[in-house]
């Protein structure tokens, strides 16, 4: 089966051509990050005007990369949710547009599935999980752990009460006049950092639950720059990776009690911040102790993008049951589990 996937949830305009669910034909993708660069952060209204722009060019050029023609796709799947509203409606009605005119089934797809299932995808240089493992969802929207016992079968364990830790990031280079986005520049000032420089929290570091709180460790290097200025040099460094440091620690510690509790010995990482090197460094230093194999899927699919899609898109196409395709509509806080299954196909009712 070849698909043709739809990412439009946030900032990044996405198209991918993925056949029978695993293997990646093409995966484009159109950043916006210098449009909203200027402003440190997304402006909504200014993505959705950029899909709208973008996203002809990108699936034209998914199609030709693929080396295949839109009579040749089987069916379309599109992100429906969670995500800003005015981004998914682009893709969302693109992907209805495409699946009526070519008389194909189209499909809506939760975007934290697509990040919890990317790491399923067949690359040679990737290393592909078992069932079930622990999912953990780490993005500038997310910070989510899960048990992910197959497809379409999650049980949520715990999720941030306030701020996700990419936003934490974001937020934080923002405070010391660092470019957006922020975690990537946190994370090569880290590299020539002391992580022990400074003392920051470590929030929720004892509960005994799978939630996660990143505000008032914002708030501790808010307080820390109120307090000595805004750092340069070696002493920035630090900042950066004590600041660091302390959101590796609570994202590792809790996800490895969730592997403990659930006797589970598998764990994944996706989302942007699983590009994270020092959240990849930790983890598996720490996991090996407590025999637990990590699993990241490549930094171009922990980002936002349309190939993560893949595999839960073939379930579900493969499915007969799920919703009509003309009952597509964003929803900006769909939960996981809630995925919009369209067997109906194209003009056929």
């Amino acid at each position: 089966m070849l698909v043709l996937t739809i990412e439009s949830s946030c900032d990044e305009t996405s198209a991918a051509v993925i056949r029978d669910g695993r293997a990646i034909l093409s995966n484009i993708i159109a950043s916006q990050i210098p449009v909203h660069q200027r402003y440190g952060g997304v402006v909504p209204e200014l993505a959705s005007r950029s899909h709208v722009v973008d996203i002809t060019g990108v699936i034209e050029e998914a199609l030709g990369t693929a080396g295949v023609e839109l009579k040749d796709i089987d069916g379309f799947a599109v992100t429906s949710g969670p995500g800003l509203v005015g981004s998914l409606l682009v893709g969302i009605e693109t992907a209805k547009a495409l699946g009526f005119a070519h008389d194909k089934p189209c499909i809506g797809v939760n975007h934290l599935e697509g990040h919890l299932t990317a790491v399923l995808l067949d690359l040679p240089e990737l290393e592909r999980p078992a069932f079930p493992y622990i999912g953990v969802i780490v993005s500038g929207g997310h910070t989510d752990v899960y048990v992910v016992r197959g497809l379409g079968e999650y049980e949520l364990l715990g999720r941030t009460r306030d701020d996700a830790a990419g936003e934490a990031f974001d937020k934080v280079a923002k405070l010391l006049g660092l470019p957006y986005p922020g975690g990537v520049v946190i994370d090569q000032l880290a590299s020539t950092g002391n992580p022990e420089a400074i003392e920051f929290p470590r929030p929720m570091w004892t509960r005994k639950h799978f939630d996660f709180s990143f505000s008032g460790l914002k708030t501790a290097v808010l307080q820390h720059v109120e307090a000595n200025g805004i750092p340069e040099g070696q002493a920035l460094s630090d900042l950066a990776a004590s600041f660091q440091a302390a959101v590796v620690d609570v994202l590792v510690m809790k996800a490895l009690e969730a592997c403990k509790k659930h006797k589970v010995p598998r764990l994944v990482f996706s989302g942007g911040v699983a590009c994270n090197s020092a959240l990849r460094r930790v983890s598996v230093e720490e996991a090996t102790k407590k025999g637990v194999s990590v699993y990241f899927a490549p930094p171009r699919l922990c980002t936002d993008n349309a190939a993560m899609l893949g595999p839960i898109a073939e379930h579900y196409l493969q499915d007969e049951t799920g919703f009509d395709a003309w009952d597509l509509e964003a929803d900006a806080n769909m939960p996981l589990g809630k995925s919009l299954r369209a067997k109906s196909k194209g003009r056929h009712r």
